[in-house]
């Protein structure tokens, strides 16, 4: 791979992430940590800390803390562990599923708006590509 193409993909992810960042700070957008966490829990139902940080790849203290919010918000609910009473598990509440989905399809008509001048081809080609990307990173950091 040649210095040149390194560079322009390290730029180019760098200001994609950023711009996921700005968009994420504009009112009303919920914060992408309480995005993952929300999606984790609604597409795999009640976990620990434990399980969601080995899942999400976070520490534990940072699992803690974001879930800790959540519950503020009332978005998740903390159940006790029925094996363990010194533990809990996580669940998504109705309000944050509503939350969940009203953020989701937020989601998807801005990335409609973005790429909406791009043919059907030139999509499809960015989205295998960011997968292509996301699982080599899984592979390679054995996520």
């Amino acid at each position: 791979m040649s210095e040149q193409s390194v560079e322009l993909i390290e730029r180019q992810i760098t200001d994609f992430i950023r711009r996921i960042v700005m968009t994420e700070q504009r009112k009303g957008r919920m914060e992408r940590s309480a995005y993952i966490l929300l999606r984790q829990l609604s597409s795999f139902g009640p976990a620990g800390v434990k399980t969601l940080s080995e899942e999400l790849h976070l520490d534990i203290s940072t699992v803690s803390r974001q879930a800790t919010k959540l519950v503020e918000k009332q978005y998740v609910e903390k159940l006790p562990n029925p094996d363990d009473k010194r533990a809990y598990f996580y669940k998504i509440t109705e309000l944050g599923s509503k939350e969940l989905e009203g953020n989701k399809q937020q989601r998807f008509e801005r990335l409609e708006e973005m790429l909406k001048d791009w043919t059907e081809e030139e999509q499809e080609t960015f989205g295998r590509l960011l997968k292509k990307y996301n699982e080599t990173v899984n592979e390679r950091l054995n996520f």
